[in-house]
């Protein structure tokens, strides 16, 4: 049952009529797991924790650099060489303090990944690897969890949901990772500090229509080119 500050701190998604009480109640029993405390992670959980999802679980392994933070909102120059996880959640608690956050501070594997996601309504993919994609999804599949996908490279942005209520999923679409030699390097990459912000927000956005039962990306796959501002729905 929302509380007299929920409907203080929250009253303006509930003058939606699409999201009302009983949409903001969903959010609050919302348990979402985010993959990853990198680029766009930080905008998925800032915007998760301000919109009151009630658990939100987050897995990484890394420590925070000099060169994250021109995208890596989260953090500062007083987080340098700590956790991610830690500190990402430690400053998730200050901007809403009435939630669980959740910490996995450690690499997803084959032997963990199931155990990590079985407790999370949603999945939210803001990792940098193909085998962490790919492993995630796959778990997915098999525990029935809606995914959220999002991915960037340069200028270019892209963003679909998969395994949402019988949908396809990422095999369906890309049934096999690429090759590691024909994939870029991400640490070797350019990219402008405001992308993974915009993706990023774009995932927390589905991800909150597929909490609060609002259309989203079912079977659909967006490719958004910042640097021309095209965009391209695809259909599969």
């Amino acid at each position: 049952m929302l509380t007299i500050q929920d409907y203080l701190r929250y009253t303006k998604p509930m003058q939606l009529a699409e999201i009302g009480t009983n949409g903001q109640e969903k959010i609050r029993n919302a348990k979402v797991l985010v993959i990853g405390a990198g680029g766009l992670s930080c905008p998925i959980l800032q915007y998760l924790t301000a919109s009151g999802v009630g658990t939100i679980g987050v897995v990484d392994y890394d420590h925070i650099e000099l060169s994250n933070l021109h995208r890596q909102i989260l953090y500062t120059e007083n987080d340098l060489e700590q956790p991610k996880v830690t500190t990402a959640i430690d400053k998730l608690q200050k901007l809403n303090p009435h939630l669980k956050h959740l910490a996995f501070e450690q690499k997803i594997t084959a032997e963990n990944c199931e155990g990590i996601l079985k407790s999370f309504d949603i999945i939210v993919d803001g990792c940098d690897n193909f085998t962490t994609r790919y492993l995630v999804n796959d778990t997915c599949v098999k525990l029935h969890k809606p995914l959220v996908y999002g991915s960037i490279l340069k200028f270019e942005g892209q963003i679909s949901v998969f395994n949402y209520k019988g949908s396809k999923n990422l095999r369906d679409l890309f049934p096999e990772a690429p090759n590691p030699e024909d994939v870029p390097n991400c640490s070797l990459n350019g990219v402008l500090g405001t992308l993974p912000g915009i993706i990023g927000t774009m995932m927390a956005h589905e991800t909150l229509k597929i909490i609060t039962g609002l259309p989203c990306l079912t079977n659909e796959f967006i490719v958004f080119n910042t640097l021309e501002w095209s965009f391209i729905k695809l259909k599969f």
